[in-house]
């Protein structure tokens, strides 16, 4: 999964901006505008490793377009993580943020490192000195971190102290939104964690709906078994949906009768986070997962899983993208032309960044929401999202990504016309 995911996301993400600025006519100075980053970060620093040496890690933050509010979107650690995936991964956060209406722009970044080599008090070190190194490029009213692959609450709660031990002692507790993603105790909103799977589940009821279907019964496959792929499959089976296969970076394990998230969630845990091995499941190969029978594939890995290569393999009636950028345009072209559809990223996990726009409202509030607020108030935004996409599609003739783009951009680009161009 990580080779592919090297595959062209910049390039990905370019094409699909292209194709529907040319259907929407975008305005070809607002074009030039949102063809480009506003600002690219790159820091390099050292941290001392328990044996006592000392490495130097590259760390990325690269803020797109704020035209809307703040810059909004997750830190990643993995080994792919380069200037191109970081500059890809913020402009599809731009989009995302617009098409939800959130007061947010799109920025993204992270740290090239595999974190499974380094333990648990060298990563606390790799992540308060990466944030001490990013300084003043971030800020709660300006760029907001948040989780992303291989980061979680703990990484955030590292984050947010460093920063606000950057600040006078008597306004540090000012400064908690600086990240959003946070746990419980140190500021962080209930629901905030299952908010992007249950945002893939959503979306997923809001086409099926629209299809006059049912999810129920329905099998499924899922890449990924990450926090969105988990919390993914937790709410299918609350569907009555069925999970056939699953693939992760240790193997890929099918049983077409169903396996159950839950059971498979505590061998995970038990067997390092990964799905290897589950002994009511036959372990296959992973180039066979795509092609396996289904009725729904949930990407909730990688970037560029799903190419020109593999993509006449898939069975499934639709992909459900849990993951950024996980098709190529050449995957979909072939998968749209086979009837498939495809509930896009910036729509199908755009719960993750609703989640944390109500985490950083609580905190700049003051206020402490419920699990049946967030939740409530997180469906009837995904719902409302669903519809504007379905709208512009009758209205363009176009496919579902290309519906959501001109949505999300329709919106920035109507913010440029009232305000101007300064100066």
């Amino acid at each position: 999964m990580a080779e592919k995911s090297k595959t062209g996301m910049y390039e990905s993400v370019m094409k699909q901006f292209e194709k529907a600025a040319d259907i929407m006519n975008l305005d070809s100075n607002i074009r030039k505008i949102l063809s480009n980053t506003n600002n690219e970060i790159v820091v390099h620093f050292p941290v001392k490793m328990d044996n006592g040496s000392v490495e130097v890690f590259t760390g990325y933050r690269v803020q797109h377009n704020n035209a809307l509010g703040p810059y909004k979107g997750g830190l990643r650690y993995h080994p792919t993580v380069d200037i191109d995936d970081a500059r890809a991964l913020a402009i599809w956060m731009t989009w995302k943020t617009s098409l939800a209406g959130l007061p947010y722009g799109g920025g993204k970044g992270g740290i090239q490192l595999d974190p499974v080599k380094y333990s648990a008090s060298e990563l606390e070190r790799i992540t308060r000195r990466f944030t001490f190194a990013l300084g003043g490029n971030i800020g709660p009213e300006y760029d907001i971190p948040a989780p992303d692959v291989n980061t979680n609450a703990q990484i955030m709660a590292w984050m947010a102290d460093t920063y606000m031990s950057t600040k006078d002692s008597d306004s540090r507790s000012k400064y908690a939104h600086v990240v959003t993603g946070k746990p419980i105790n140190s500021g962080g909103l209930e629901g905030r964690d299952r908010a992007t799977g249950f945002g893939v589940v959503t979306t997923l009821q809001s086409w099926a709906d629209w299809k006059n279907e049912t999810l129920e019964g329905k099998s499924y496959i899922v890449q990924g078994f990450g926090n969105v792929g988990q919390w993914t499959a937790h709410f299918m089976k609350e569907k009555g949906a069925k999970m056939v296969a699953v693939q992760d970076h240790t193997g890929t394990i099918y049983n077409e009768n169903g396996i159950d998230p839950i059971e498979l969630l505590e061998y995970a845990k038990g067997n390092k986070g990964g799905v290897a091995g589950y002994p009511k499941a036959e372990a296959i190969d992973n180039d066979k997962f795509f092609a396996l029978q289904c009725d729904i594939c949930i990407p909730a890995a990688l970037g560029s899983q799903i190419t020109g290569a593999n993509a006449n393999d898939i069975k499934a009636k639709v992909i459900a993208e849990g993951a950024n950028g996980p098709t190529t345009p050449e995957g979909e072209e072939i998968l749209l032309k086979k009837g498939v559809s495809i509930i896009p990223d910036i729509l199908c996990n755009s719960g993750g960044v609703i989640g944390s726009y109500y985490e950083w409202l609580q905190n700049r509030n003051g206020e402490i929401w419920q699990m049946d607020d967030v939740i409530g108030k997180l469906e009837r935004k995904l719902i409302n999202s669903f519809g504007k996409v379905v709208v512009a599609a009758a209205e363009y003739k176009v496919d579902l990504r290309t519906a959501a783009y001109i949505v999300a951009i329709r919106r920035i680009e109507l913010t440029y016309r009232e305000r101007g161009v300064f100066p």
